[in-house]
């Protein structure tokens, strides 16, 4: 069974650490959470759960504005052609459905499962704003409680310039 809401904050607590959580609406694109970037500090995320060709999982954190290209973005971090895993697998590795998808889902990827790749503008931000399990609310850590909570569910996350030029070839 997937973390609760509950069980994630508890986990949180555990590793000491504080985070802010403020409901609303679902929100289920970037453009849908437009309004909770003027009420919230700190840089905001979109999170996209991909496969690549030779089947590797990836969660891909970045900052809400940043341009993601599968087409050059594979190069960047070390896979084979990259595309959207299905919201089938999503809920399988990862525990949460589409516009749920979230950094904090970690703690449902108890098999390692998923490469986490963070994006490096979004590491500019002290505070990350980042679903809690469900797209009903928005809870604010700081950027190195995140990075963190990545490291104690096992995952060392990759950070790179998602949104840098592609390389001519």
């Amino acid at each position: 069974m997937p973390a609760t809401r509950e069980i994630l904050f508890a986990r949180l607590a555990e590793l000491g650490i504080q985070t802010v959580t403020v409901e609303h609406e679902a929100v289920f694109t970037v453009a849908e959470s437009s309004h909770l970037e003027r009420n919230l500090e700190g840089g905001h995320t979109k999170n996209l759960f991909l496969k690549d060709a030779k089947g590797q999982l990836f969660l891909v954190v970045a900052e809400s504005h940043t341009p993601v290209d599968l087409k050059s973005l594979h190069k960047r971090i070390g896979a084979a052609r990259l595309s959207f895993g299905k919201p089938e697998l999503l809920m399988e590795v990862l525990g949460v459905p589409a516009g749920s998808v979230t950094a904090l889902a970690l703690i449902n990827d108890d098999q390692k499962r998923v490469s986490v790749v963070v994006d490096e503008r979004l590491m500019g931000y002290e505070r990350i704003n980042c679903h809690p399990l469900v797209n009903t609310a928005t809870t604010s850590i700081a950027r190195d409680d995140l990075l963190r909570f990545m490291r104690a569910t096992g995952h060392e996350p990759l950070v790179v310039a998602i949104d840098a030029p592609s390389e001519a070839g």
